[in-house]
């Protein structure tokens, strides 16, 4: 099993098989719009603008999970997005990412790179870096800034 094995549904409305970013570098990231780490928005964009061409993609994962911050309709969530952070990644529908709920890609990413302690995402803007061939190569801390990953996805990209 990998990554490649899961599907989800785009914001928009459409289901997604990971299958089709197969080949690229990912970067899985669940998010927030009303979250202390919300700015990250903009790292998580200039990673996919100046890594994209080199087969970085950035998938972002709305979750109203922690604190309720992230309560508005997939409309609402994609125009904030667009119109305060510029983005241009491909965002997904709102979705559960720990509990007995929790979508079936992040129970995959929870149990391949578990965290401190605990398997389960503890907060918004935690983010999962995968490999071109699917498989789960490091989870990072909703503290650590997009702007931090960038020697990691480069070494990622030139293997």
């Amino acid at each position: 099993m990998n990554i490649y094995d899961f599907s989800a549904t785009s914001i928009s409305g459409e289901e997604v098989p990971l299958q089709k970013y197969k080949g690229k570098a990912m970067l899985i990231v669940n998010t927030a719009s009303k979250c202390g780490f919300t700015p990250q928005y903009q790292g998580l964009q200039q990673l996919y603008d100046k890594f994209h061409d080199e087969g970085l993609v950035v998938l972002g994962f709305p979750s109203n999970q922690f604190m309720n911050q992230e309560p508005g309709s997939e409309e609402t969530i994609q125009t904030f997005c667009q119109t305060n952070y510029g983005v241009t990644f491909p965002l997904f529908s709102k979705i559960d990412v720990k509990g007995k709920n929790a979508h079936p890609l992040f129970a995959y990413l929870s149990e391949q790179a578990p965290g401190v302690l605990s398997g389960q995402i503890k907060w918004n803007f935690t983010k999962f870096l995968v490999d071109k061939n699917g498989h789960v190569v490091k989870r990072y801390a909703p503290s650590t800034k997009p702007e931090s990953m960038e020697a990691d996805i480069q070494q990622l990209l030139s293997s």
